[in-house]
C-alpha cells in the first residue's frame, strides 16, 4: 500500500508541476532542492507513473554517485510504494543487481550507467534518466552526463534528461542541458546553530591520507561535549574509514549510546540500521556519503572535522590515491544543513571562524584532479578521443589527458591516432580501471581474485601482502570480504567471455596492473622502474625479497620516496615480462663524479639490471657528456693559463661598452657557441683530463672579429697595459668590466692632468704609496691634484720623507724613484 502520508510531507512536491511542464516542453530541466526534500524518492515516482494512476507509464533511471546511496534510495522508494525492492523500484551496483521484470525505476551507480551506455547508446526501453547528487562532480557522473546529452542531440531526442542537485552550479548545467529550464524546490529547514570548536592547540594540516591523531582526539572529544550540550542523535563527519575507525575507538564507554560507523564498506545491515534510526540516542561516524546522498533520521546536532578525500595525481612518482584535503564551504552547508532536517540544531565546526573564509567555496572537480586513464578509455570508445565534441562543464587538463593516453598505448586500449582498439573495448566493457582490466585479460582471467582486491583497496588489517591479503579476503567472514567474493564470481564471468582460465599468479596481477611500480631491493629501500623509491613498513613480511610488484602506495609527510601499502613477491622473469614496454639496452655515456661515464646498460625502467664498461662509446655521446660535464662543473675544467683569463676579461670589457662585432664571453654564451670556439679539440676529448688541456685562451681567439678585421684593433681598444708619465708600463686590471683599474704608484703620474681612457672609459685609478699600498681611489685626476692630494700628501709625506711630494702635483715631473736618485741625475 502507497504511503501517501509520507509522499504528502515531502516538500519537492510544490516543485512537480513546474517539472513535468519543463520536461515536456524541453525534454531537459535541473532540479535544484536541498537534502531531505524528496528528489531522489518522490521525483522518480512520479516521472515512472508510478503514484497517478492515469500518468504515462516510463522506465526511470536514476544514476547516484555511490553504492550505498543507490541501495538506500531503491528500498526508500519501495517502502514508499509499500513493496518489496525488486518489484516497481529495483538498483543495480556492480556485482548486485536486484530488479523484477516489472520494475519501472531503477536506480544504478554512474558507474553502472556508464557501461550501459557503452553497451547501448540508446539505452533501448528508459524513457527519463534523473542525475542524482550532480553537485558532487564525480568523474563518472560528468562523464555520463555528457555521453546522456550526447545520445538525445543524435540518437534519441525523445529522452528526458534531470540533473538533479541539492546545490549546484544550476545555471552552468541549464547550459550543458541545452538551456534547459532551472526549477528549484524550497526545502524546509529548521535554524542551525554554529558552534565553533577548534582544538586548544595547533595540530599539523592533512598530508596524503594522513590526518593528525590528535585531531581526532578533538573530534571524538568534541563529540562527547555535544552529546553532553544537546539532544537527539549526533552525526560526524570525518574523512575516511580509517578516521571513522579510530574515533569510534575514542567514544569507548559512551553509556546508552549507541555508535554507527556509516561508508562505502559499511555492511548493509549497518546501512540499514542507521538509515532506519533507533530507540536508543546514538552516534553516527560517517564519510562524505552522509552530506546529500542518505537522510540519517533522528539527527539534532552535527559534529564536522573539516576535512574530506579528494582524488590526486602524482604524475612525478606515478601514483595515484586519496588526499585528505579541507572541505569546502559548500560541503560545510551541506553537513550543517544536516542538523536542521526535523527540528532546530547545533553544528560543532572543529576549526576556527576565522579559517572559515579561507576555505574553498567548492570541491574540486574530479576532472580537474583525478587521474584520468578510465576516462579516457570512455571517451575513446565513444569515438571523441580528446573529448572535445563533449558537454562537460570543465574540460579535462591536456596534461593529465596526455598521461592518461601514454598508460592506455602501452597497454594496447588505444592506437596511435588515440581510438579505442578491440581490446580496448573489451577493457573498457570490464567495469574496471584500465591497468587492472589488463592484468584481468592478460592472466586469462585467473587473476581475478588478485584484481578485485586491488578494485577496492583492502582494510589495513588484511597487512601489505598481496597474495597474504588474497587468502585473507577469501576465508574472511566481514563485509569487505562478501563484496570481494562477488566481485570475484563478477570478474571470472565478465573475463570468460574474452578468455580462457589459466593458472593465478598474483604478483603477475601487479606486475601487469602497474608495471612501472615492479620494484628491485636497493641499498635497504626498493627502486621502482618510474625511478621512485619506495620503504615497506617495520615488520612486513614483504622485507628481504629481491623483487616487488607494488600495486598500492602512498607518500609519507616530509619525505620524497613512497611508502608500500600493497604488494606482491615476484621474481625477475615475472617483472620483465609483465614490464616489457619499460625495458630497453644500450650505450649510457654521461658526466657523473666528476668524470665521462661510459657503460652498456640493461634496464628496465629506472632499474639496472645488467652493467658493462663500454671501452667504445659513441663519439657524440661522449661530446654531450663532456658538455653536460662543462655546465655542471663550469669552464674552469679547460686549461686557464692567466694570460686566457685576462684575454677573456678585456673581451668582457668590449662587449659591455662597445657590443658588437665583440664576443659575450659570460658562462651561458660560451656554452651557446661551443662549437664555435672548442672545436676541433671538444670531439677529440674522451674524458676530464682531456678538457684540462684544451688551452681555453687560445680557444677563446677563435672568437675574436677577425672577417670584420676589428679583430685587429683588440689591443688597441682593451691594451694588457697602458704608458704612465713615469714612463712605465703598467698593467690594466679589468676585472670590472663596468670600469678597468689602473693601479699606479702616485708620484708616476705626477704632471697628468685628466684620466687616463681606453675605448673612450676612464680607467678607475688606484693611487699608491711607495710601497705600493693603496692611497687613494679616484675616476678623476684633476679633481684629485686640486682637493685630495693635499690630504694624501700630509699623510705620507712623513711617512716616506725620501720621495718626492711637490706642493703642485700636476706641474711636477712624474717619476718612479726617490728624491736623492733624481738629484743624481
Amino acid at each position: 500500500m502507497i504511503r501517501y502520508d509520507a509522499l504528502d510531507a515531502l516538500p519537492v512536491r510544490g516543485a512537480l508541476s513546474a517539472l513535468g511542464d519543463a520536461l515536456e516542453s524541453h525534454g531537459t530541466a535541473v532540479l535544484v532542492a536541498p537534502p531531505g526534500t524528496g528528489k531522489t524518492t518522490l521525483v522518480p515516482l512520479v516521472l515512472a507513473g508510478l503514484l497517478d494512476s492515469g500518468a504515462p507509464a516510463r522506465k526511470v533511471v536514476v544514476a547516484e554517485p555511490r553504492r550505498i546511496a543507490a541501495r538506500a534510495a531503491a528500498r526508500r522508494m519501495a517502502w514508499l510504494l509499500g513493496e518489496k525492492v525488486g518489484e516497481s523500484v529495483g538498483y543495480s551496483v556492480r556485482g548486485e543487481r536486484v530488479v523484477g521484470r516489472h520494475t519501472r525505476v531503477e536506480v544504478v551507480t554512474t558507474g553502472v550507467l556508464l557501461q550501459r551506455l557503452q553497451r547501448d547508446q540508446e539505452l533501448t526501453g528508459v524513457d527519463v534518466v534523473v542525475l542524482d547528487e550532480c553537485h558532487e562532480r564525480h568523474l563518472d557522473a560528468d562523464t555520463t552526463a555528457a555521453f546522456l546529452w550526447d545520445v538525445r542531440q543524435t540518437l534519441r531526442p525523445e529522452l528526458r534528461l534531470v540533473a538533479a542537485s541539492a546545490t549546484t552550479d544550476a545555471q552552468g548545467w541549464a547550459r550543458l542541458l541545452g538551456d534547459a529550464p532551472v526549477v528549484e524546490a524550497e526545502g524546509v529547514s529548521h535554524p542551525v546553530e554554529v558552534v565553533w570548536a577548534p582544538p586548544a592547540r595547533p595540530v599539523r594540516p592533512p598530508h596524503g591520507m594522513r590526518v593528525d591523531p590528535a585531531l581526532l582526539a578533538h573530534v571524538a572529544s568534541v563529540v562527547r561535549r555535544a552529546l553532553s550540550e544537546r539532544d537527539g542523535d549526533v552525526l560526524c563527519f570525518l574523512p575516511g574509514v580509517g578516521e571513522i575507525a579510530r574515533v569510534a575507538g575514542q567514544l569507548g564507554g559512551l553509556g546508552g549510546v549507541e555508535v554507527l560507523q556509516v561508508h562505502g564498506r559499511a555492511p548493509a545491515a549497518v546501512q540499514d540500521a542507521v538509515l532506519a534510526g533507533g530507540e536508543r540516542r546514538r552516534v553516527v561516524l560517517a564519510t562524505a556519503v552522509a552530506e546529500s546522498s542518505l537522510t540519517v533520521p533522528g539527527v539534532r546536532v552535527v559534529v564536522d572535522s573539516g576535512l574530506a578525500r579528494e582524488p590526486r595525481v602524482d604524475h612525478a612518482r606515478g601514483l595515484s590515491a586519496l588526499a585528505t584535503v579541507r572541505a569546502s564551504q559548500a560541503a560545510g552547508r551541506q553537513r550543517a544543513g544536516r542538523a536542521g532536517r526535523e527540528a532546530p540544531g547545533a553544528v560543532y565546526r572543529c576549526w576556527a571562524e576565522a579559517e572559515d573564509a579561507r576555505l574553498p567555496r567548492f570541491p574540486s572537480p574530479e576532472i580537474k584532479v583525478a587521474d584520468l586513464t578510465a576516462f579516457a578509455l570512455q571517451v575513446a570508445c565513444w569515438g571523441d578521443p580528446d573529448a572535445s565534441g563533449l558537454a562537460l562543464l570543465d574540460p579535462p587538463p591536456g596534461g593529465a589527458m596526455a598521461a592518461a593516453r601514454d598508460v592506455l598505448t602501452a597497454v594496447g586500449a588505444v592506437d596511435a591516432d588515440g581510438r579505442a582498439t578491440a581490446r580496448g573495448a573489451r577493457l573498457a566493457r570490464l567495469g574496471l580501471h584500465p591497468r587492472l582490466g589488463r592484468a584481468l585479460l592478460d592472466t586469462s582471467g585467473a587473476g581475478a581474485e588478485a584484481v578485485a582486491l586491488l578494485s577496492e583497496e583492502p582494510p589495513r588489517e588484511y597487512g601489505d601482502d598481496l597474495a597474504a591479503a588474497v587468502r585473507t579476503a577469501r576465508r574472511g567472514g566481514d563485509a569487505y570480504a562478501a563484496r570481494w567474493r562477488s566481485e570475484v564470481r563478477r570478474l571470472r564471468s565478465a573475463s570468460a567471455e574474452f578468455t580462457e582460465p589459466a593458472a593465478g599468479n598474483d604478483g603477475l596481477v601487479a606486475a601487469l596492473a602497474f608495471p612501472e611500480r615492479v620494484a628491485r631491493a636497493d641499498s635497504g629501500s626498493y627502486l621502482m622502474a618510474s625511478g621512485t623509491r619506495a620503504e615497506l613498513s617495520d615488520g612486513s613480511p614483504l622485507r628481504g625479497s629481491p623483487w616487488l610488484a607494488v600495486a598500492v602506495a602512498d607518500r609519507p609527510v616530509g619525505k620524497g620516496h613512497a611508502r608500500v601499502q600493497l604488494a606482491a613477491v615476484i621474481d625477475e622473469d615475472t617483472a620483465r615480462s609483465a614490464a616489457a614496454s619499460l625495458y630497453s639496452e644500450g650505450q649510457e655515456v654521461h658526466w657523473a663524479d666528476g668524470d665521462v661515464v661510459a657503460r652498456r646498460v640493461e634496464r628496465l625502467g629506472a632499474i639496472e639490471l645488467a652493467v658493462r664498461p663500454l671501452r667504445d662509446a659513441d663519439p657524440v655521446l661522449v661530446r654531450e657528456a663532456l658538455l653536460e660535464g662543462l655546465r655542471q662543473e663550469g669552464l674552469r675544467l679547460l686549461r686557464w693559463t692567466p694570460d686566457a683569463d685576462v684575454l677573456r676579461q678585456r673581451l668582457a670589457f668590449l662587449r659591455h661598452h662597445l657590443g658588437d662585432p665583440w664576443p659575450d664571453v659570460c658562462e651561458d654564451a660560451l656554452h651557446a657557441r661551443v662549437d664555435e670556439w672548442l672545436e676541433p679539440e671538444l670531439s677529440r676529448a674522451r674524458r676530464r683530463a682531456d678538457l684540462a688541456r684544451i688551452d681555453a685562451g687560445q680557444a677563446l681567439r677563435r672568437l675574436l672579429p677577425w672577417a670584420s678585421g676589428e679583430a685587429n684593433r683588440l689591443d688597441e681598444l682593451a691594451p694588457e697595459r697602458i704608458a704612465v708619465p713615469s714612463g712605465s708600463r703598467v698593467r690594466i686590471d679589468y676585472g670590472t668590466p663596468e670600469q678597468p683599474v689602473l693601479a699606479v704608484k702616485l708620484q708616476e703620474m705626477f704632471g697628468l692632468q685628466e684620466s687616463p681612457r681606453i675605448a673612450g672609459v676612464p680607467l678607475l685609478v688606484h693611487l699608491l704609496s711607495p710601497a705600493g699600498r693603496p692611497a687613494a681611489v679616484t675616476g678623476d685626476l684633476a679633481s684629485f691634484w686640486g682637493d685630495g692630494y693635499r690630504a694624501v700628501r700630509a699623510e705620507l709625506r712623513g711617512r716616506y720623507p725620501k720621495h718626492p711630494w711637490p706642493e703642485d702635483p700636476a706641474a711636477a715631473e712624474p717619476t718612479r724613484h726617490t728624491t736623492a736618485r733624481l738629484r743624481r741625475g
